[in-house]
């Protein structure tokens, strides 16, 4: 029997005429079914976060604190069920699905001490001949309704890196995720509502149309749009968005220096790794490798080596390392990118080609920077392999980029780290591993085409707070 996943709107579980069936990647087969919204519904749910947050006020920040490690605590409880969730819809294996439910665990707990340490400061006033007594007192306060859109390659953890700030500064928040994967979203509402005493109509999960979430964005009671998706929409959802705060992560195509004195199976290890995760459907995903030509061959075939060990299959299977892309159109673009690469002269070290739902980890060299694969964002299992010898250049070379996410540096010379970090037009930099790393309390965000603003729970909790000034003279 498919299981009902109604939508969740002010708090109340609501289902319409409009019902999605969300099939697997892998097989097609029906693993669920949904609801899309209307107007009513989204409008039910914009006045409800409303009135949530001025009851929100009155919520300590030990309270908040408490309510979201309950979630957190929730989320373990059923971490199997979100777990198989992800790998159903996504088509994610369940080694990896799993741990992305323990890192949106950790992401819960870590909003839970992050509330209790919203920190303001003290400014002083005396600076001024006429004021000789006194002080300014400087609180962070929460600024409203969110609206958090989100994609499907991380159904769980991009969710919780929004819904967790939100409520650890005091904002009701309106989840409008993938039509692609709505069912894990759902769970974690019903999961919330169950776990953590929330003002009625502070969390919402309203799957949508595009047009109607368009009406959201431009609606003046939201007062914070966080967005994860890719640059086209971005930039649209900046546009449309009027004066309210708005926090975009756009993607990238991630670059990777590998320098000559480098541990070279590690780094062909962690880049295969990088580059194949959820079949590369990552925004930090490796996608452009750069390795000195004094090691190139060495790395090339290391790296085909650990392609090679991949196992694709049924991603419900613990065996199961890499698994299918998630529909018809992410396929026909990845082949598309990758013959027109062939096309142009690149080589095909390893895949190259389609099989059934999966497309086979993707292996180039030989390739321009010209080519779509370096050029644009491949969000697919390909990477290429580009030698270098001149390491002031490699840096201007992976800077030649319209995105700037996050790269890796696989360079033993701190002095080559430093400059590394001081000319990268990225926003963040990985010495010794992959740009695929991540940890939940990192500052996470990129520069140029990338978006701006940072996740990461502190830093996103800045962004969803507001500086407020008590002057106080005496």
């Amino acid at each position: 029997m498919v299981r009902e996943h109604p939508l969740l709107i002010a708090g109340f579980w609501k289902r319409t005429d409009d019902v999605l069936e969300v099939k697997s990647p892998y097989d097609a087969t029906v693993v669920g079914e949904t609801y899309f919204a209307g107007e009513a519904e989204l409008e039910e749910a914009i006045r409800a976060a409303q009135v949530a947050f001025t009851a929100f006020k009155g919520y300590s920040a030990f309270k908040r604190g408490e309510l979201l490690f309950a979630i957190a605590d929730g989320m373990e409880e059923r971490a199997e069920d979100l777990a198989r969730t992800i790998t159903m819809e996504a088509g994610k294996p369940i080694r990896e699905a799993r741990a992305e439910v323990g890192r949106a665990c950790s992401t819960f707990r870590i909003a839970a001490e992050e509330a209790k340490r919203i920190e303001g400061e003290l400014v002083p006033i005396d600076v001024a001949d006429d004021v000789t007594k006194g002080f300014g007192l400087v609180r962070r306060f929460g600024i409203g309704p969110v609206l958090a859109i989100t994609p499907f390659n991380f159904p769980l953890n991009l969710v919780a890196h929004k819904v967790a700030p939100a409520l650890a500064a005091g904002n009701p928040v309106i989840i409008k995720p993938s039509p692609k994967t709505p069912l894990t979203a759902l769970i974690l509402g019903e999961i919330i509502m169950e776990s953590a005493e929330l003002p009625t109509g502070a969390l919402s999960v309203v799957l949508c149309s595009d047009e109607l979430a368009g009406r959201a964005v431009a609606d003046e009671r939201i007062r914070k749009i966080t967005f994860t998706g890719s640059d086209v929409v971005g930039w649209k959802i900046k546009a449309a968005s009027g004066t309210k705060r708005v926090t975009l992560e756009l993607g990238g195509n991630a670059g990777v220096i590998v320098d000559e004195d480098a541990d070279i199976e590690y780094a062909a290890k962690r880049c295969a790794t990088g580059a194949f995760v959820n079949a590369g459907q990552v925004c930090i995903s490796v996608q452009r490798i750069h390795i000195h030509k004094k090691v190139y061959n060495l790395f090339r075939d290391a790296l085909v080596k650990e392609v090679a060990e991949l196992i694709m299959g049924d991603p419900l299977s613990d065996d199961t390392t890499f698994g299918p892309m998630i529909d018809e159109a992410a396929l026909q673009n990845t082949e598309a990118m990758v013959e027109e690469a062939k096309a142009g002269g690149a080589e095909v070290l390893a895949g190259g080609g389609r099989r059934g739902n999966f497309f086979t980890p993707t292996v180039l060299g030989s390739v321009t920077p010209s080519m779509r694969v370096c050029r644009d964002e491949a969000f697919a299992p390909i990477v290429t392999l580009e030698p270098f010898d001149d390491y002031t250049q490699v840096l201007l070379d992976l800077n030649n980029s319209k995105f700037g996410l996050q790269a890796g540096l696989f360079v033993s010379n701190i002095n080559k780290v430093m400059q590394a970090y001081e000319t990268l037009d990225v926003g963040g930099v990985i010495a010794g591993d992959i740009p695929t790393f991540r940890v939940d309390n990192m500052p996470y965000g990129g520069v140029k085409d990338s978006g701006f603003g940072r996740e990461g729970v502190k830093y996103a909790i800045e962004e969803m707070t507001e500086p407020k000034l008590l002057v106080i003279k005496y």
